[in-house]
């Protein structure tokens, strides 16, 4: 086995894809003409498994109770196992303003075209993953082991630049409830126990401990609960909050301990009763392999594609890609699909389904399957994952 794929197999992949344009289209238009919410992707994911199946891709769902528009597409039998993570649902009011009817139609085409012209080296695999806006589906995916084995798995999304590297923020959100006691404000015989007072005081601890964490870190928090009158003892206090930091150990181990921690104990001072939940699954950081990183530039830059590289450690969000990259080397390129765009407004839910948006992102469906036929034929030869 070579350590670089030969010239006319990345050749051969590119044309494929270019055969292959009018289903990447068909998937890109359709998409977006036909938003879905996450969980409710039902046409959008009956649309790919169809496409696959016409394909030689064998479908089979993943924990359909859970996630029943989730699916999994196999071609090949090589012994290099490549993954494509499609996404496919979109925003409330948006439609797809993440670009995920891109995402879809990139990951399509890109393992179309492997399962064709490397099915005898490789095993190709495509995910089809929803509710990425919301639960994270790939969480799930990835507790059920979905990923594990996977040589690669490769996704890109769109953005205003074409880029590689960087990473994203482990989150574990999570709801502090105060319960206390009810009394009219005015009773003589004052037996109230007052939950606003616990939750504003563990609000302005909270602030004084963040002092004392010492990776980068974001702690966003709102009371969205207060009381009913202001004239009763408020019984009931809550507070949801979004806790990131840009290591999931260090969130897990440290951040979160600590911070539930100080919750009882302000709770105890104030004799109130304390419920913690977290109301979202646990968002692992992203862990850009740095070989496929490698891989991916040269082949952005092969297709005439100025590429931008962030450092390891720029992150501006979260994402449930993060949670394969801790199962399998994993990277989540961008591709600019327009100018001075921001991801969840209409502008960005435009240029997703604009005719330049959608000839960038088929350059960068010929991007992941070179990368893909990379690591296929210079499996043994990759460096250390970054952040190892």
């Amino acid at each position: 086995m070579t350590a670089f794929p030969p010239p006319e197999i990345k050749q051969l992949l590119c044309q494929k894809i270019d055969e292959l344009s009018p289903v990447f289209h068909r998937i890109a238009d359709y998409l977006h003409q036909h938003p879905e919410l996450s969980g409710k992707e039902e046409n959008s994911s009956r649309l790919l498994q169809d496409i696959l199946s016409d394909c030689d891709f064998t479908i089979s769902p993943i924990i359909p109770e859970a996630l029943p528009t989730a699916f999994h597409g196999v071609r090949g039998n090589g012994p290099v196992s490549i993954g494509f993570l499609a996404e496919y649902d979109a925003l409330p009011k948006l439609g797809h303003g993440c670009g995920h009817n891109l995402i879809a139609a990139m990951s399509a085409t890109a393992a179309i075209a492997c399962g064709e012209i490397l099915g005898e080296q490789a095993t190709v695999h495509i995910f089809g993953c929803p509710a990425e806006e919301t639960i994270g589906g790939k969480v799930f995916m990835s507790e059920a082991g979905a990923f594990k084995g996977l040589d690669a798995a490769l996704i890109c999304h769109p953005g205003d630049v074409t880029a590689i590297g960087g990473t994203s923020y482990a989150t574990h959100p999570l709801r502090f409830t105060f319960i206390g006691k009810p009394a009219h404000v005015a009773e003589p015989d004052y037996h109230g126990i007052n939950a606003l007072d616990a939750l504003v005081d563990f609000y302005q601890q909270l602030g004084v401990l963040q002092e004392s964490f010492t990776e980068p870190y974001i702690i966003g928090k709102i009371i969205t609960e207060g009381g009913s009158a202001p004239n009763i003892v408020p019984e009931r206090a809550v507070m949801k909050t979004t806790i990131r930091a840009l290591r999931t150990e260090y969130l897990e181990e440290v951040m979160l301990p600590r911070i539930k921690e100080l919750a009882q104990r302000v709770s105890q001072a104030h004799g109130t009763e304390l419920e913690m939940e977290h109301y979202e699954p646990l968002f692992k950081n992203l862990i850009n392999d740095r070989q496929l990183s490698e891989y991916m530039k040269a082949n952005f830059e092969t297709l005439g594609l100025t590429v931008t590289e962030y450092p390891a450690d720029e992150a501006d969000g979260s994402t449930d890609v993060g949670n394969v990259s801790h199962d399998a080397p994993t990277i989540q390129p961008e591709i600019k699909i327009g100018e001075g765009i921001s991801a969840h407004t209409h502008e960005f839910a435009a240029a997703a389904g604009s005719e330049y948006g959608k000839n960038m992102a088929l350059l960068a469906a010929k991007a992941m399957a070179m990368t893909a036929a990379d690591v296929v034929f210079g499996k043994g030869k990759q460096s250390k994952r970054s952040g190892e």
